[in-house]
């Protein structure tokens, strides 16, 4: 008997030991903001929407003002970019990169021309912000449900 409770031990042990490091694994495989996502805010986002624009509230009070000096609210950093993903103006960011192919008049988002030169870099771009994401909606924040919000990843590191 003893024997048995042993084996069973060791057996619980090895299993742990190998979904702790299918979760490292995938861990180091995820898209985050740093790793993967900042250079591309950064490369393709950031001359509009950088460190000298306007806070959101500060860009509602002026809309037209800013876009007529072609600024943006600023996203700048990882947390002044989660208000457009997860934060009071949740689903702004996929809503405004997406490429329109799941919509039904098919109109990519209003920035998902920034996003590259081509198709084909626009596509790889997008994909890459989709997979840090997680659960990528169109819905505004009013019409999110708590699943979608915990559906979205977006990690910082």
């Amino acid at each position: 008997m003893l024997k048995v409770i042993a084996n069973v031990v060791v057996f619980l042990f090895l299993s742990l030991i190998v979904v702790a490091g299918y979760s490292i694994a995938a861990e180091k495989g995820a898209v985050t903001y740093e790793k993967n996502v900042k250079q591309i805010i950064s490369e393709k986002c950031l001359s509009c929407h950088g460190s000298d624009s306007p806070t959101i509230d500060e860009f509602k009070k002026d809309k037209e003002g800013f876009k007529k000096k072609m600024k943006g609210p600023r996203m700048d950093t990882y947390e002044n970019l989660m208000i457009f993903v997860d934060g009071k103006d949740a689903g702004a960011l996929m809503r405004r990169l997406d490429d329109g192919k799941n919509t039904k008049d098919g109109k990519p988002g209003n920035m998902h021309q920034y996003l590259g030169k081509t198709d084909s870099e626009r596509a790889a771009m997008l994909e890459i912000i989709k997979k840090w994401v997680g659960g990528w909606t169109l819905k505004k924040k009013a019409e999110m449900t708590e699943e979608d919000l915990k559906a979205i990843k977006a990690l910082k590191e």
